[in-house]
This record gives structure tokens, C-alpha cells and sequence, in this order.
């Protein structure tokens, strides 16, 4: 019987030179397998606690080392001699362990790597692959990408209020294809800022961060870039937007999108988004309204809901409880899902399917703060999320995931690419 034998960690570095833990799983096999947990830059309050030192001497604060105490003493100890093929059990004891709702005690860091690092050793020891240990034999849909390729927000350093413009290429038969014309267009998308004059400089998840007159302009530029490829706006390639609104809202309730010297309410800024929806091929709109902004939610998708996608980030925190809570509430159609938010595999995967059950689409997500680790990639198709935001085709912690996609759609000859279906109306 293969059991768990040893379980510990290390802090590395993530994407944005801040650490993060690494943490390794060794089985009584020899199998040995490791998984680097993300770290966001725009997170919502309702987040999994993400242990940091607070040691100003080290990393600014930044660092893990009680995370990675956490792992080598108390949740090694607690997990060695257990089963890695039980999921659902390990996860369980890592929540017991911790004994609070949100990981406060460990750190949500130091249980999704646990976490991760167990399901992707018990899946090398049967000599299958991560995505097909999770899903089974189901494990066949690729997901369509959201590509961040023009930054803002949180994640620039720039004039541009909305965090994020993502193109989605969902006309494509393949996901190789979509992956191709979207690398395309990035490329386009570099040659037009170039010879206007912007900066080509990029920002945390790969897409280039120019200072622009308005939160419209940067959808317009696109545009052009798509067109230049050779592609059809809204037929073959559309816009998706992360505007992160949370980060917009101010103590009195209004948002202020300072790159246009305005202050505005949650029903003014829904109309807003009305008239952008109305121009502009827009399929997806992420995180709209601030996470507390509940009333603000059922008017926008009173407005859009059957229109486009209205993803909660901020909103759900990939948490099962507060997606219920919106589901009864008739908000958002779409949720996206940051394991790191919750802090365990299984209970992302309940949170997925929760969404399913009640035809909310799911995204796979990264965070801003990345590594070379794929995870996400397996886990996406392993859970038929359908959808995957993991940035531009530049910063190779981004294209491990968009290679490692590429990897098992060569390997498994029946895989779905189903751009098409999801967005063949929108």
C-alpha cells in the first residue's frame, strides 16, 4: 500500500520577486512531486488567509517561513502514513487541522501546496496524467483562454481604471488555433502602440501597460490589432474586461475612474458598461461592481445578464457559501476560480460544481503573482471549467500554462474546443 511518507517545503520566489512556498510530497514509492503556490495583487476581502511573516527585515514582510513551519511540523506530521489517493480526505484534515474558516491558523498558502502537491504525486504513482487523476475519463474539454494583453489598474502602473483587457478567441476549432491567432494579435497589438508612440512596456501578467485617454481606447486599439491579424472582431475574436472594481470604489460608496476624472454610482456605471456593451463585441465583464455591492450586482445583471458573461471574482472568492448566497440571489452568470482563495482542492472543486449545477460558467484563473508551476492547466480540464484566464503569450509563467494545454490537447485525440458553444450568441 503506497502511503504518504514525508511532506515539506521551501520559499521561493514568484513572478513578481515576492515569496511564496513551494511544497514537495514524497511517497513510500519514491515518487516525489512539488507544487509552487500563486499570490494575488487585487484579492478580495473574503479570501483564504494568505500567511505572510511580517518580519520587515525579511522580504519587506513578504515572507512564508511560519507557512513553511506550518507544512514541515504540524500538517506533515498529522498527513505522513495517510493515503495520497484520497483527495476528498486529505483536504478534510487539512481543514480540521486548521480549525478555522479561513486557514487563518496555517495559511491557505501552505494547505493549497500541500494540497496540490499531494494530488499531482498520487497521479505520477499511477502513471496517469494530473488532468485525467482528477477528471476521469470526463477530462476531455479544452478550455477557451481570456487573454489579458493590455494592463491597468493594480496591475500597471498606468492611466487606465479597468485592471484588465482580455481578447477571447473563440471561433476556432482547436485550442491550438485560438492560442496561434491570439499570440498573433499580441504581436499586432505591439506593432500599432509601437508606432503610435506608446510604451511597449508590459506589466504583471504579460500585456503592455500604455497610458491611454480612456477606459474605451485600450478596447479600440484591440480592435485594430485584431483586424490587422486578419481576424473578425466579435465573429471569431471578442473583448473580455477585469475592470476589478473593488479596487475603484471609495468611502462613499461611488467609483472613481480617475483615468477619466470621474466619480460615478453602481447604477451610472452599469449604464457605462450598457453603452461599451452596445459598441464593442464585449462577451465578458469581470468583476463589474465592487464585492460588497450586492444591491449594484442584481441591477448589472438585471441590465447584462443575458447579454454577456458576469464573472464574480472579488464577489465569490471561489467560496462555495457566498456563491450559493448569489445564486439566490440572482447575480453574476459566471464565477472564476483561484484555488489559492480557498485553500484546497476539494473545496474548489465543490465550489465548481456548485456552478455547474446551476449553469454558472466557470474560469480557471492565475493570479498575478505566478510561477513556472502549470497546475491550473490539468486542473481546468480536470474539472471542465471550460475557460482559463492565465495572461498574455509573453512572461513564461504564463505561457507554461498555455504550453502545457497545448501538451495534452496533442496527447488526447478527442479533445472539445467549445469557443463556439459558449460564445456563439453573445
Amino acid at each position: 500500500m503506497v502511503y504518504i511518507e514525508n511532506i515539506y517545503s521551501q520559499e521561493v520566489i514568484d513572478s513578481r520577486g515576492n515569496p511564496t512556498i513551494k511544497v514537495t510530497a514524497v511517497l513510500s514509492d519514491g515518487t516525489m512531486e512539488s507544487a509552487i503556490v500563486p499570490s494575488g495583487a487585487s484579492t478580495g476581502k473574503r479570501e483564504a488567509l494568505e500567511l505572510r511573516d511580517g518580519d520587515r527585515s525579511r522580504y519587506l514582510g513578504k515572507g512564508v517561513l511560519k507557512a513553511c513551519e506550518n507544512v514541515d511540523t504540524t500538517i506533515s506530521e498529522a498527513l505522513i502514513g495517510s493515503t495520497p489517493f484520497d483527495q476528498g480526505h486529505i483536504d478534510a484534515m487539512l481543514k480540521s487541522i486548521d480549525g478555522t474558516n479561513n486557514y487563518s491558523n496555517l495559511g491557505a498558502n501552505a494547505t493549497l501546496g500541500v494540497s496540490m502537491a499531494i494530488a499531482r504525486a498520487a497521479a505520477n504513482s499511477l502513471d496517469i496524467p494530473l488532468y485525467r487523476y482528477i477528471g476521469g475519463s470526463n477530462a476531455l474539454v479544452m478550455p477557451v483562454p481570456m487573454l489579458n494583453i493590455i494592463n491597468g489598474g493594480s496591475h500597471a502602473d498606468n492611466t487606465v481604471d479597468f485592471q484588465e483587457y482580455m481578447i477571447v478567441p473563440f471561433g476556432f476549432d482547436t485550442f491550438k488555433d485560438s492560442l496561434r491567432a491570439s499570440a498573433e494579435v499580441y504581436q499586432h497589438l505591439k506593432g500599432i502602440l509601437k508606432d503610435s508612440k506608446h510604451i511597449t512596456s508590459i506589466g504583471d501578467e504579460g500585456g503592455f501597460a500604455p497610458n491611454l485617454k480612456n477606459n474605451a481606447e485600450p478596447i479600440e486599439i484591440i480592435l485594430k490589432a485584431i483586424e490587422k491579424a486578419g481576424y473578425k472582431p466579435g465573429e471569431e475574436i471578442s473583448i473580455a474586461l477585469d475592470v476589478a472594481s473593488s479596487e475603484l470604489v471609495e468611502k462613499d460608496g461611488k467609483y472613481h475612474l480617475a483615468g477619466e476624472g470621474k466619480k460615478v454610482t453602481s447604477y451610472e456605471l452599469v449604464e457605462y458598461y450598457e453603452k461599451l456593451v452596445a459598441k464593442y463585441p464585449i462577451v465578458s465583464i469581470e468583476d463589474g461592481l465592487s464585492e460588497d455591492d450586492w444591491e449594484g450586482w442584481q441591477h448589472l445583471t438585471e441590465r447584462l445578464g443575458d447579454k454577456i458573461q458576469l464573472v464574480g471574482d472579488d464577489l465569490f472568492v471561489t467560496n462555495k457559501d457566498i456563491l450559493r448566497h448569489g445564486i439566490d440571489k440572482n447575480i453574476a452568470n459566471a464565477i472564476l476560480i483561484k484555488p489559492n482563495q480557498i485553500g484546497t482542492l476539494s473545496e474548489t472543486m465543490q465550489t465548481v460544481r456548485l456552478a455547474q449545477r446551476n449553469n454558472y460558467r466557470c474560469i480557471m484563473s492565475h493570479r498575478s503573482g505566478e510561477s513556472e508551476d502549470a497546475f491550473i492547466a490539468d486542473f481546468a480540464i480536470g474539472i471542465n471549467t471550460g475557460e482559463i484566464k492565465t495572461g498574455s503569450t509573453a512572461r513564461s509563467e504564463r505561457i507554461a500554462k498555455y504550453n502545457r494545454l497545448l501538451q495534452i490537447e496533442s496527447e488526447v485525440p478527442h479533445t472539445e474546443y467549445i469557443g463556439k458553444e459558449l460564445f456563439k450568441n453573445r
